[in-house]
Parts: C-alpha cells; sequence; structure tokens
C-alpha cells in the first residue's frame, strides 16, 4: 500500500507490506522535488531519505509502545503523527539484527534416536545397510497403522481414546520411516552419527600397568571417526615396536569424518535473499571450521598423552637412552684410552730419548777411553818403531832415514806398527832393514833396489864382488 502526503514540495510516502515482511511495520520514505545545488550526485536510496526525515523532524526514536499503535493503526493516522515516523537508521538495524539472530529451526526440533527406533540401539553406527533394511521391514510389519488400527476396533475404549492412538500409531509408523530414510541416506546418517551421544572425554595420566585399560577404550570410541576403515589395534605390552610404530603413525595422520552441524547456527532456507544466505554459509562455514579444528587438537591431545605414557614406549627410549649413554661412555673411555696411549707413547719415546742419550754418552765416554788408549798404544809401538829402526838409520842402510822411520810412524795405525816391529825384533843389519823398508809389506826388496841401495852406501857388491873391489881383484877370486 502506498499513500503520498505532500508538503512544501516534500513527498512523503507511507510504504506498508504484509505480515510475511518487516512482521506488517510501516515503513515512510521520502523525496525532495526540488534539485539539491549543494550535491553533485542525484539525491536518492535509504541515505537520502533518512537525511530527509531528520530535516523534517521525522526522525525520532520510537518507543515500543507507539511502535505497536502505530502497527495497528491506519495509514491516515499515522501519516498525521509525524513524530511516530521511524527512521531509516532503525530499520536497518531492525532488519540486519533479523537476519543475523536467525538460528536452524531443526536445533528446536526434537530429534529422535533412530537406531533405536529400528531397535538396532546396541548396534548403531556399526549397524551395516542390510541389518537396516531387515530391522526396518520388521518394525514396519509390527508398528504398520493398518495392522495396529484393526486390533483398535476390537477394543472397548471411547472413540476420542481410540483416535488418539490411532495418531499416535501413524505417527510412530512415520518416525520408522523418517528412520529408514536418514540411516539410508549417506550423508543424513553421517550427520546423525555426528551428533550422537559421545563421550569425548581424553585420559591424560594412568598407571603403567592400567595403560591398556585406560588408553585402549578411548582409541576404540574415537575410531569410529576415521575416514579409513581399518583401524589397527593398540596391542599389549607384546606387540613388535614396528607395530606400535605404525599404530601411533596413523592416528598422528588421524582424519576424521565427524561432521558438526550443530554449529552451524544459521538455516539457509529462513534466508530473504541471496546476500544473506552467503552469509549465513559463511558464518556456518567459519563456525563448522573452527569445531573441526578443536576436533582434530581433541585427536592430538589423546595421541600424544597415550604416546608419552605408553610402556612400550618408555621402554624403547629407556633402552635408547641407555645405548646412547653406552656410545657416549665408549666415546669417553675410547678418548681416555687413546690419551692414555698417547700419554704412555710420550713416556716411551722420553724414556728412549733418555736411554738413547744415556747409551750416546756411555758410547762417547768408551769411545773417548778407546781413542785415549789407542792414543797410548799407537805411541807406546811408534816408540818401539823408533828404538828398532834406530840401527838401521845409524848406518843408513837401503837409505832409510828418520823421516822414513817417522813417516812410517805417522802413516801406519797402532796394528801395522805392532805387526812391523814384531817383524823386525831379533833382527839385524840388512835383514832389519829390509823389513823396515818394506814396511808392513811381506814382499822382499829386488836385487836392483839393493845394489842401488848398496852403492849409495858404498857396500854393494856386484856380480857377487864388494864394490870395494876392482874388478880384476874379484876375476881373480
Amino acid at each position: 500500500m502506498v499513500q503520498s502526503l505532500r508538503s512544501n514540495s516534500v513527498v512523503i510516502k507511507l510504504l506498508t507490506y504484509s505480515d510475511e515482511l518487516l512482521e506488517g511495520k510501516p515503513l515512510y520514505a521520502s523525496s525532495n522535488s526540488l534539485p539539491v545545488k549543494a550535491l553533485n550526485l542525484e539525491p536518492a536510496g535509504h541515505a537520502f531519505h533518512s537525511a530527509a526525515l531528520k530535516l523534517r523532524g521525522c526522525a525520532k526514536k520510537v518507543t515500543d509502545d507507539k511502535e505497536d499503535d502505530s502497527s495497528s493503526a491506519s495509514p491516515k493516522k499515522v501519516a498525521n503523527d509525524v513524530e511516530d515516523i521511524p527512521s531509516y537508521e532503525t530499520y536497518q538495524n531492525n532488519s540486519s539484527n533479523k537476519g543475523k539472530n536467525k538460528k536452524k529451526s531443526g536445533k528446536e526440533k526434537e530429534q529422535h534416536d533412530h537406531y533405536a527406533l529400528l531397535g538396532l540401539g546396541s548396534l548403531r553406527y556399526l549397524a551395516t545397510e542390510d541389518q537396516i533394511r531387515k530391522s526396518y521391514r520388521d518394525a514396519a510389519l509390527k508398528h504398520h497403522p493398518d495392522k495396529l488400527a484393526a486390533a483398535l476396533l476390537l477394543t472397548d475404549e471411547s472413540e476420542e481414546a481410540k483416535e488418539a492412538k490411532k495418531e499416535a500409531i501413524e505417527s510412530h509408523f512415520k518416525l520408522i520411516q523418517e528412520a529408514y530414510e536418514v540411516l539410508m541416506d549417506k550423508t543424513k546418517r553421517r550427520i546423525f552419527d555426528s551428533t550422537d551421544e559421545f563421550d569425548d572425554a581424553v585420559p591424560s595420566d594412568c598407571a603403567p600397568k592400567d595403560f591398556f585399560k585406560v588408553f585402549g577404550p578411548a582409541f576404540k570410541r574415537n575410531a569410529r571417526w576415521s575416514v579409513n576403515p581399518r583401524v589397527p589395534d593398540l596391542g599389549d605390552e607384546n606387540t613388535p615396536v614396528k607395530e606400535v610404530d605404525k599404530y601411533y603413525n596413523f592416528w598422528y595422520a588421524f582424519k576424521s569424518w565427524r561432521e558438526f552441524p550443530e554449529e552451524e547456527e544459521h538455516d539457509l532456507e529462513e534466508a530473504e535473499s541471496r546476500e544473506e544466505k552467503r552469509w549465513m554459509e559463511r558464518e556456518n562455514a567459519r563456525k563448522t571450521q573452527k569445531a573441526r579444528k578443536e576436533e582434530y587438537a581433541r585427536i592430538r591431545t589423546l595421541v600424544d598423552n597415550a604416546y608419552k605414557k605408553d610402556p612400550r614406549i618408555v621402554k624403547r627410549k629407556e633402552e635408547e637412552r641407555a645405548k646412547k649413554q653406552a656410545k657416549k661412555d665408549e666415546k669417553v673411555n675410547a678418548k681416555k684410552k687413546l690419551e692414555e696411549e698417547a700419554a704412555a707413547a710420550i713416556e716411551e719415546e722420553k724414556r728412549r730419548k733418555e736411554e738413547e742419550a744415556k747409551l750416546a754418552a756411555e758410547a762417547a765416554v768408551q769411545q773417548k777411553k778407546n781413542k785415549e788408549k789407542e792414543k797410548k798404544l799407537r805411541t807406546k809401538e811408534r816408540s818401539r818403531l823408533r828404538t828398532l829402526s834406530a840401527p838401521v838409520v845409524s848406518q843408513r842402510l837401503l837409505g832409510i832415514s828418520v823421516a822414513y822411520v817417522e813417516d812410517l810412524c805417522m802413516s801406519l795405525n797402532t796394528e801395522q806398527l805392532r805387526s812391523l816391529c814384531d817383524k823386525m825384533e831379533n833382527k839385524e843389519g840388512m835383514k832389519l832393514a829390509k823389513v823396515l823398508k818394506n814396511g808392513n809389506n811381506d814382499e822382499a826388496v829386488s836385487e836392483d833396489e839393493e845394489v842401488v841401495v848398496a852403492k849409495q852406501n858404498g857396500h854393494v857388491e856386484a856380480n857377487g864382488f864388494s864394490a870395494t873391489q876392482s874388478p880384476r881383484a874379484a876375476a881373480m877370486v
């Protein structure tokens, strides 16, 4: 409904809607037909209407009583009462808050136990599709309205009681059908299983002997959320360490299919526009993502607590720590041994050098003594040689002189001097001169040398005659 009121070139239009839109409250909009010279833009929209209402004095806040009266009053009465016209800001805040405060109607709706309706309360999420079909057929035959209505006709109850029972039977049968539809649909069943009763408790500490009793059920409870249906078993104290590592690797990389429909605060079907629907989707996704992160953090806490308390892991850590300590001690001992060996080698080298130095000193002393002894012996033998060669030198036999004897003394060693002196013992004259002339050699002096030497000394005989004899005398002889 649209009604226009004109006052000083200002047009105020009263817009009213049905109860489905804006809860039946009227909306006042105004427009100025005169051009606005102060603005470069054409005046339009809610902001302009709100400013116009303020200029006209129609932007005062309305009390709850006046709003109720204005909603039930006629358009003419509201139009005349200008002070009660709400501003645009009031409308905007009410409409935006209304959209953001919309909750899912499904939350308020009572949720029935679909598994219990089909007689699968003991199996619940473990029930297979075949079991669900069989249970549904049995429940449908047992609780079918036609079958139970026939039994109601035979009772002596009033019609009202029969009608009430009939409605209860039909309602119960509808719930069975709804349960079958939900459990046979994978998406709906996953959402229902996610909202099913579940213990989110995470054990934090236990005695080593109670580890499997405390953490085993906790892991089995949470295994229902695993995307991978092949969930390994926790095992026992005798489980190999490799299997234990595989178990914890599986849980550290755990992927959950658990949904969080209760976190989806807004019902998309109640959105009044596409923008509001998108806003609802973003809000639901944000809260669902937050809940999913909290779920993964809870699983990680469970795995961390179990890994810290697992006696098999604790035992392995102790063994690794012992091995590491043993290796460390071995390295320390090896290093200590090397240091000791190095110190021993240094000590041995020092002792060897000291021994060598001592031996060298002793050898030097001995050598010095030997040299002195040798020198004494050589001096003695030289004196002996000079004594034995004195007659030969004095007679100058074979041209032997003092210089010759001194040369022999200087050139011959002790053994050679001793040998020469031994040869010269008990010899006289030419024999002694020959031995001295020959030096330390065993070869005899040749006849030519003897003749030459004899000529030099005036005692040489030629052809068996003395040099002092004349050849005639020699011939006569």
